[in-house]
């Protein structure tokens, strides 16, 4: 399996969730199975059923965040040394050149992402667009509105 990038912050997120997922969700869930099995007839209880799906998301998803953590390289953006490159982590600061507008994102990892934190997907458009550029280079991006061109005006390591 190939490795996952994260930030020691999504990393951290990751374990928290897979906590709370096997301490008070799963037995919740198994709570609430044993209670509805207690109501009596299964074929026509809802609330079994309702607590069925509920538990098979909740294996899902501690099945795929396991699987997630086992395959992480944890990346600590603050020990990242890419010579002003933007590279995984890095936080840049950009202007749009038409608009003038100015962003900030830091590049982080799928399940890290967060466009309203200022977290970009690495695989996003954007930040394929920056990955090996440096400040004063130009992105220029795909974008479903047309193209559009950033200028890398600081690259931060935090």
């Amino acid at each position: 399996m190939p490795t996952i990038p994260i930030t020691t912050r999504g990393f951290e997120k990751l374990k928290t969730e897979l906590h709370r997922l096997k301490t008070v969700d799963r037995p919740g869930v198994i709570n609430a199975i044993s209670e509805a099995r207690a109501q009596g007839d299964l074929s026509e209880n809802a609330e079994y059923e309702a607590a069925k799906d509920r538990q098979g998301f909740i294996e899902g998803r501690i099945q795929e965040i396991e699987g997630k953590l086992s395959a992480a390289q944890i990346i600590d953006p603050t020990s990242v040394d890419a010579n002003g490159k933007v590279v995984f982590g890095a936080t840049v600061e950009l202007e749009e050149e038409t608009t003038g507008e100015k962003v900030k994102y830091q590049i982080v990892g799928e399940d890290e992402a967060d466009l309203k934190q200022g977290l970009i997907n690495i695989s996003s458009p954007i930040a394929r667009a920056m990955i090996g550029k440096e400040e004063g280079d130009v992105a220029v991006v795909e974008a479903p509105g047309g193209v559009r061109r950033f200028e890398i005006v600081a690259v931060h390591y935090i």
